[in-house]
């Protein structure tokens, strides 16, 4: 039986409506009342596991789902040992540098060596800052980053951005994109090349519903 793996949140929907598409129903996630974790499709051909965005590329990795759907965001960040076989188009956001209104930082090159900036996703920034040569301090935050800069504990922040609303109702401003991101398919390699439950056959249908 194929087991994908279906991330919680603002991509849910849109993978669920993908696996409709190709004849696997899991849309009993949508049921604010369902408490499952597992749906085994009517088919009884597909298993879906609802698991969080984080943990969707964990869940391929280490074979306990075949297939899965994780933003291309969290691929850059966690880089796990994943085939990415498709971009999936949906889910689109971008991975910005913000500063406040009132920052005197117009560009990131600007902002001081050995700066402060607060974010979720560590390695992408560490990574981008370093490109830049610039010595940054990564401040790890899991909750709202935007309350770094409001409250004097960082210069700037990294984080994804969908249509820029969080930021403007907290006075941050983007001033540059690190990369675009969206959802993307992945499988588990080792499976994969073996076709295991036939992997190849339903990605081939899921990258005809892309391209139509």
């Amino acid at each position: 039986m194929l087991t994908v793996a279906i991330p919680k949140g603002a991509l849910l929907s849109d993978s669920i409506k993908l696996f409709q598409e190709i004849g696997f129903d899991f849309g009993a996630f949508l049921d604010p009342q369902n408490r499952q974790l597992q749906i085994i499709d009517s088919t009884n051909t597909a298993k879906a596991l609802l698991v969080r965005a984080t943990d969707v590329p964990v869940y391929v990795e280490y074979g306990q789902a075949q297939l899965g759907i994780v933003g291309y965001d969290l691929l850059l960040e966690k880089n796990p040992v994943v085939a990415d076989l498709a971009d999936l188009t949906f889910g689109h956001c971008r991975m910005s540098v913000a500063v406040s209104q009132s920052s005197p930082y117009k560009r990131p090159v600007d902002l001081p060596p050995h700066g402060k900036v607060a974010s979720k996703f560590v390695n992408c920034a560490k990574n981008y800052f370093h490109n830049l040569n610039l010595p940054i301090e990564i401040i790890t935050l899991y909750g709202s980053v935007e309350l770094g800069p409001i409250t004097g504990m960082s210069e700037a922040i990294v984080d994804l951005v969908s249509t820029g609303k969080t930021l403007k109702q907290n006075g941050l401003v983007e001033i540059d994109t690190l990369f675009e991101s969206t959802a993307h398919l992945i499988a588990h390699p080792l499976n994969y090349r073996l076709n295991c439950d036939q992997i190849n056959y339903w990605v081939d249908k899921i990258r005809k519903i892309i391209i139509s």
